[in-house]
């Protein structure tokens, strides 16, 4: 009996991914919940540029690659000129809060019933470990070698808290997938995000806190564990908005 497989939405390709980085596990969750949903024949994903950059190289359904932050425009016109396919975005920090904030922002505020699936590493990965727009204060990156000074660059941009602020988004949610429970966790995030967009009910952003061993300086279990330690208390978990979930505890 098959107890364990590989998702059919995932393709054979080997991974480019460094070892300890958690990308591969956030792919296979996606591929889990289309799989589940019974969408591959028509979801597109949107690949970003960043360590991701050929996540259409991992995805059996239709891919399309988008310029360096405009991953949520390229959704939205695809959303709005095929609406009964499922749409998603596959963005890491640099790309989604920083050259993309503005695609991010305003694709929330109109309620576009997309999906974001938003990797969040708190470093530049592909290009050599810059420092993101989340990264941590005193966080030691190659453009902040003596740690991120909030007086001078300023402070990390939580994504969640501020997109819940907007009266558009439908559902924001922060998981992270550095052990087995917060996996778990991720994947129902996951899927409601996309059921949401199945549904109609639109736009909706999963964060997810992952490693970047790498570029952090550290062993892939150090990585998980500095996870623990410093990104989650930084960056809580949890649900920042579900509008639907509100409306039903208000009846």
């Amino acid at each position: 009996m098959v107890v364990f497989k590989k998702p059919h939405a995932l393709t054979d390709a080997p991974l480019h991914y460094c070892p300890g980085c958690t990308h591969g596990i956030i792919h296979r969750l996606v591929a889990e919940c289309i799989d589940e949903l019974g969408v591959e024949g028509k979801t597109i994903g949107v690949a970003p540029v960043g360590c991701s950059v050929m996540a259409y190289n991992y995805f059996n359904c239709d891919m399309v690659e988008a310029a360096h932050g405009r991953a949520p425009a390229v959704a939205t016109g695809l959303k709005r000129s095929l609406p009964d396919n499922v749409i998603f975005t596959y963005q890491g920090d640099g790309d989604l809060a920083s050259i993309g904030m503005a695609e991010t922002v305003h694709s929330a505020t109109r309620n576009e019933n997309i999906t974001i699936i938003f990797v969040n590493n708190a470093i530049y990965g592909m290009t050599g470990g810059q420092m993101a727009p989340t990264s941590l204060p005193g966080q030691v990156t190659q453009t902040s070698p003596y740690g991120r000074d909030v007086a001078t660059v300023g402070y990390p941009i939580k994504v969640c808290e501020m997109l819940s602020q907007l009266d558009g988004p439908e559902y924001l949610e922060r998981v992270a997938v550095n052990n087995v429970k917060n996996v778990r966790n991720a994947k129902k995030a996951i899927k409601k995000a996309f059921e949401n967009q199945i549904n109609n009910k639109g736009f909706s952003l999963v964060e997810v806190v992952s490693t970047c061993p790498t570029n952090w300086g550290m062993t892939p279990e150090k990585a998980l564990s500095w996870v623990d330690e410093k990104m989650i208390p930084y960056y809580p978990l949890g649900v920042y908005k579900d509008r639907s979930a509100a409306k039903e505890e208000n009846k």
